[in-house]
């Protein structure tokens, strides 16, 4: 009866798990590039008070054990990178990744990081850098006399410049792609770090060899569902609720063997 209570701890833990997943991605909604996030579990150890297929007294053989399980852990929290829906902002530096890939931008530290946003801006030089300053990878420089910027499918950024009626090519965007992107380091910011477990990263142009193409004047929204993370919020309450009974069940249970002597 002791171990009931705290079983129910461990479901209860979990379920605040849930929530708080549920919490953040409901936060994100409207956040450009955001993916969503899912909490993994798996039962924790059980006590083998008799092991399947012993044999019995008779010299029979048990066709079942007895095994009592001690709850639940967290053991993984996943990003799913699945395609967000389109807005159209009509932004001539705002991009969409139609595909797999991921933008490529350096931090301050001149380590690169890697984004599904593509809300991108330009500096006082001209430079393409994130809403937080951050250059893109590799840097592309707008001339500061520039009337229009075209961004190809490939890639190709392109501008019109006072006085010229022909677009003269300064520079292209690379994408990025790895083996396994859930193993990526969300850092905050849009932005995730490579790691061993998503493996390097691979670059290559937009629209060739499986990477993504690029649709400019819109941005990939988050792909979160509300409808799904409100039915998600109401199945984790309700097992958080059942838990919280169970301890109860138990406390009762131990204050009746309490009463026994009276």
């Amino acid at each position: 009866m002791i171990r009931s209570l705290w079983t129910a701890a461990t479901g209860m833990q979990a379920q605040t798990v849930t929530i708080d997943l549920i919490a953040n991605n409901l936060a994100n909604v409207n956040t450009a590039g955001f993916k969503r996030s899912r909490a993994d579990f798996q039962d924790l150890l059980y006590e083998n008070l008799k092991p399947p297929g012993v044999s019995s007294a008779d010299g029979t053989q048990v066709p079942t054990g007895i095994e009592i399980g001690h709850g639940t852990r967290l053991v993984a929290t996943q990003k799913l990178f699945t395609q967000g829906d389109f807005k159209q902002t009509g932004n001539q530096l705002d991009m969409a990744i139609e595909g797999d890939g991921f933008f490529q931008v350096i931090q301050p530290n001149g380590e690169i990081a890697y984004s599904r946003a593509g809300n991108f801006k330009v500096d006082s030089e001209g430079r393409i850098v994130t809403p937080d300053g951050f250059l893109m990878e590799p840097e592309i420089t707008i001339p500061t006399d520039s009337l229009s910027i075209s961004i190809s499918t490939d890639g190709t950024v392109s501008v019109i410049q006072a006085g010229q009626s022909e677009p003269v090519q300064v520079g292209s965007i690379e994408l990025a792609r790895f083996s396994n992107p859930a193993g990526l380091k969300s850092i905050g910011r849009n932005l995730f770090l490579a790691t061993s477990a998503s493996g390097d990263a691979v670059t290559g142009t937009p629209g060739e060899d499986e990477y993504g193409t690029i649709a400019q004047g819109f941005l990939e929204m988050s792909n979160v569902s509300v409808v799904d993370e409100m039915v998600k919020m109401i199945t984790a309450q309700r097992a958080y609720e059942i838990n919280s009974k169970a301890i109860q069940t138990a406390d009762e249970m131990l204050q009746a063997a309490n009463n026994l002597k009276r």
